[in-house]
């Protein structure tokens, strides 16, 4: 052994590293990128969350538990309250997950505040999403705390409701214990079906990183592209067949996923032909954003390292900022910002009303529409980006 020799693979090894840019920052970059998503996405405060308000009292009492959520609104800004004129408008806002949760005031609330005679408001909520939830209801129970005083007593015979008012105006005389009765829109919805979204995105990520990272700059390596090229073919012919082929791979593993996946969790009424249609269409346009997304990533790549150093940085930074694990609303501000641009977030979403509240069309509506546009604007820059390598 000549100590020389191991010299010289070392220098060639270390030249090597030090001619990749990209992953001498993957090295460095990554556990540290790991350590700051991580660690803010998970148990974060709930903050900013959409709250349906049904009045239907309209009365002294109910102005004063508005108060009271004004003051959450300006104070710890848990959630956002949404006015609605009738609870069925709202409950489809809930159903389709525009809003987190309903606080109704029944018609009689304020009277049956002066009459001591158990004042309810109902707390409806989504319990698909029991972070969230949760986060809300202690925020109305703590308003019932500050509302609720030492009893006071029924409306005697004779006695008015006005003078019961007059009364009620002394320090020793306060409203009615005020209670808060909570519905749950859903059946007990286990975590392994909230996981379940987040599994089936995953899986078409794996494929789209694969397909449109390590095979496409292995197969533009090989100069398989200058083979397509040197046909009739053009650019975007090449692009859109190279995308489409990617995004049909994606939409197998994501279906397989999703049924298997659906069958180990319990989804009810899975085979549904209608959701299936809807669930067809959510991994179709899923899987086209995403093999999109990598094919802009690598269009100009030509070093096979890079996509195999990338890839564990992708996962961190687009699956745990999406919802799939933890609800957005628990971020900070930063890592909401990154869930917006984040095609992950509208594939959880929409798979999450699909599969654990069967909403159909209106609850995805939204997110199949921004995915489709996001692979539009991804396949037009992979097309003006795409160049021939001789």
């Amino acid at each position: 052994m000549k100590i020389y020799r191991v010299q010289a693979i070392i220098e060639r090894d270390m030249r090597k590293f030090f001619r990749s840019p990209a992953l001498m920052m993957t090295s460095m970059v990554f556990p540290l990128m790991q350590l700051i998503v991580l660690g803010y996405a998970f148990g974060g405060k709930i903050k900013n969350v959409n709250l349906a308000l049904v009045d239907e009292d309209r009365a002294a009492e109910s102005r004063v538990v508005r108060e009271r959520l004004n003051a959450i609104v300006e104070g710890p800004q848990t959630f956002r309250v949404s006015p609605y004129s009738n609870l069925p408008d709202a409950m489809t806002d809930l159903r389709a997950g525009f809003v987190k949760a309903i606080l109704d005031i029944p018609q009689d609330f304020s009277e049956r505040v002066l009459r001591n005679e158990k004042p309810r408001l109902a707390f409806i909520e989504d319990n698909t999403d029991n972070f969230t939830a949760s986060g809300i209801l202690e925020r109305v129970q703590e308003i019932q705390t500050s509302l609720n005083g030492p009893e006071m007593p029924a409306l005697q015979p004779g006695q008015s409701l006005a003078s019961n008012m007059t009364t009620m105006l002394s320090p020793e005389r306060l409203p009615g214990k005020i209670e808060i009765q909570t519905v749950e829109v859903y059946p007990y919805i286990e975590y392994i079906k909230y996981l379940l979204a987040g599994s089936i995105s995953i899986s078409i990520f794996v494929v789209a990183m694969i397909g449109g990272g390590i095979v496409f700059i292995d197969d533009k390596a090989r100069g398989l592209h200058e083979g397509y090229l040197a046909t009739p073919l053009s650019k975007a012919d090449l692009v859109l067949g190279l995308v489409s082929s990617g995004a049909l791979k994606g939409l197998m593993a994501g279906l397989t996923i999703t049924l298997i996946g659906g069958l180990i969790a319990g989804i009810e009424r899975l085979w549904d032909p209608v959701r299936l249609v809807y669930l067809v269409i959510v991994l179709a346009v899923t899987a086209l954003a995403m093999i999109s997304f990598m094919f802009l990533l690598m269009v100009r790549v030509s070093d096979p390292l890079v996509p195999r150093a990338i890839f564990g940085v992708l996962n961190t930074l687009l699956y745990f900022p999406s919802g799939a694990i933890y609800p957005t609303e628990g971020f900070p501000v930063w890592l909401r910002w990154i869930s917006v641009i984040d095609p992950f977030t509208y594939a959880v979403h929409a798979l999450k009303n699909l599969l654990l509240k069967n909403t159909g069309f209106e609850g995805i509506y939204r997110d199949v529409g921004i995915l489709f546009g996001f692979a539009v604007v991804l396949i037009g820059g992979c097309i003006l980006l795409f160049k021939r390598q001789i």
